[in-house]
């Protein structure tokens, strides 16, 4: 096996954009092909884009520490709701 790393540069923070925005476009199609409401969609991207904010890189870096973080102090004061809807 070789090393994937090895055979391409390291990727520019343009590319990384758009690469997060490829993979989220995926997540919306994904959700609408399972037959999901636009308005459900929308809340769920809305509260993926909230907790890519406040991380402040892309969210397949998150590790479970962030998670904590986040869930345990952020929004440690939020309604039971908006802690479920987030998680």
């Amino acid at each position: 096996m070789r090393d994937l790393r090895e055979a391409r540069a390291p990727v520019g923070p343009e590319e990384l954009v758009e690469f997060e925005t490829d993979v989220l476009a995926g997540f919306v199609l994904a959700r609408a092909a399972a037959g999901l409401s636009d308005a459900t969609i929308s809340s769920e991207v809305i509260h993926i884009e909230q907790v890519r904010a406040w991380l402040g890189r892309p969210l397949w870096s998150m590790e479970p520490a962030n998670a904590d973080a986040y869930f345990g102090q952020v929004l440690r004061g939020a309604a039971k709701g908006t802690r479920l809807s987030r998680a």
